[in-house]
């Protein structure tokens, strides 16, 4: 039966990994500086690393008739939102120390 977290949500899924002792020597220090446990470390560590390969993804391919979409919707002209337009064009309370009002 999986373990259960903290906020309630069930593990699905365990990796395992092989390394040599001095591998795992330092990055249990780094997790004991960072104040946590060896697996939340390297799992907060290699999802940020995914994410950041995942980022810098710049190739991908689709087939025809979704490339045709893509490229439609890229020169399509912007939709007009509103609100966009009001929080673009109005004083915020950073402008003008918090002052809405025109000088």
């Amino acid at each position: 039966m999986p373990k259960e977290k903290r906020n309630g949500s069930l593990k699905a899924t365990k990796v395992q990994l092989r390394l040599r002792p001095a591998e795992k020597a330092v990055i249990a220090r780094a997790a004991e500086l960072r104040q946590t446990t060896l697996s939340k470390f390297m799992l907060e560590n290699a999802y940020q690393a995914a994410q950041q390969v995942l980022a810098e993804q710049v190739h991908f391919s689709l087939p025809p008739g979704r490339w045709k979409a893509f490229c439609q919707a890229l020169d399509a002209p912007p939709r007009k939102i509103p609100a966009l337009e009001q929080l673009l064009t109005e004083q915020g309370v950073f402008d003008g120390l918090g002052n809405s009002s025109p000088e």
